[in-house]
């Protein structure tokens, strides 16, 4: 089996799969990429059994068929030190030899059967699909992913819930602490009139996804069953294992009367909370924020180090004052995932959870943040 390759197009593709392999595996052919070369297309593969990702491209020059699987950190760790140039691949079927050929020497590598990797895991028949926008699934795992859990006792909080209803999409994500809902639609999905369907991506393939999708155009082919789900991008496949479990009731936390409503500069809070925050107690990362009479008083302090900070901005907010805690880190993520100029704080008590929404939503999407407040001493 022989094939000729750019080096940096091949090594391009193959760092996209790669961040699936895992440090440390319990098989250890998942230590190796799995390469297929059928006519002049080259199929790469990696998977650490859970997730799996399969890209495509289209090799120079081809000589025969067949599959061999490769050292992946050898062989990325070699392309990495070339500039563009072809690379010439020869594959020994008889002892998995394989040599890669440059124009100033060689590289001898020691493949293993292309038989041993693992196997895809086929959807059932009960398949469900759905078709998007690139651009839109995107956008919805960027605004979400953040908000995600890492929770070995509850594994549903550790990924993106995907609701699926009749001409809508929702996708969340919370960690008990925050919670984010996107809602947005797709273009065409194998859902009935007042049918739902529903899976929870996780966090890995999630991550994968955010990192692809940006450098993909058009659309998007999702299939999932009970246990799998399937995404076909133009240049990769991507296939995982679901969580398993039922989702919380996202819309049951969310509190729908809201008595205050404050508008903000989205980047003057934002900075405000930066700068103030550092002077916050290193355990708890509490600040304060006093909303008087369109303006907002920002203020931290730790008082073992007897240090303290506090700043004034301007807001649009009319009624009684209202003071309430939140913990700046997650204050700070979630302004920072978001868009808009300006933002709308809706609060309804001090003990109960803000919302946090963009005065503007982007088209086709309806984003809204929830944030936990902190209890306040005074």
């Amino acid at each position: 089996m022989k094939f000729i390759v750019s080096s940096t197009q091949l090594l391009s593709h193959l760092q996209a799969i790669s961040r699936v392999i895992n440090s440390k595996n319990s098989l250890p052919i998942l230590d190796n990429f799995l390469f297929e070369l059928k006519g002049n297309i080259l199929t790469m593969t990696a998977s650490d059994i859970e997730t799996t990702l399969i890209t495509s491209m289209e090799v120079e020059t081809a000589d025969g068929e067949g599959k061999v699987t490769v050292a992946s950190r050898l062989l990325l760790d070699t392309l990495r030190e070339f500039s563009e140039q072809p690379l010439s691949f020869s594959i020994n079927e008889s002892n998995l030899a394989m040599v890669i050929t440059s124009s100033n020497g060689s590289y001898n590598f020691i493949g293993q059967n292309g038989d041993e990797y693992p196997h895809i895991p086929q959807l059932e028949e009960s398949v469900r699909s759905m078709i998007m926008p690139v651009s839109t699934l995107s956008n919805g795992i960027w605004k979400t992913l953040f908000c995600t859990a890492d929770d070995e006792l509850r594994p549903v909080m550790n990924g993106i819930y995907f609701d699926i209803a009749f001409n809508s999409l929702t996708l969340v994500a919370t960690d008990a602490h925050k919670l984010v809902r996107y809602n947005t639609s797709y273009t065409s999905a194998s859902i009935q009139d007042e049918e739902t369907a529903s899976f929870i991506l996780p966090k890995k393939p999630a991550n994968m996804l955010k990192n692809i999708l940006p450098k993909e155009s058009g659309e998007v082919e999702i299939h999932f069953d009970s246990k799998n789900a399937h995404f076909k991008l133009n240049n990769y496949t991507m296939i995982c294992r679901q969580v398993e479990g039922r989702f919380p009731n996202y819309n049951g936390v969310i509190p729908k009367l809201n008595s205050y409503k404050i508008i903000i500069d989205r980047i003057t809070l934002l900075n405000a909370l930066k700068r103030v925050s550092v002077f916050s107690n290193q355990a708890s990362n509490l600040v304060k924020l006093d909303f008087n009479n369109n303006q907002i008083q920002i203020s931290a302090q730790d008082i073992d180090f007897s240090i303290s900070a506090e700043e004034n901005i301007p807001c649009q907010f009319e009624g009684e004052p209202i003071k309430i805690g939140f913990k700046s880190s997650f204050l700070i993520e979630i302004l920072s995932n978001l868009d808009s100029a300006d933002i709308i704080m809706e609060l309804s008590d001090p003990s109960r959870a803000g919302l946090i929404l963009p005065f503007e939503n982007e088209p086709d999407e309806d984003i809204l943040m929830l944030l936990m407040p902190m209890l306040l001493n005074d």
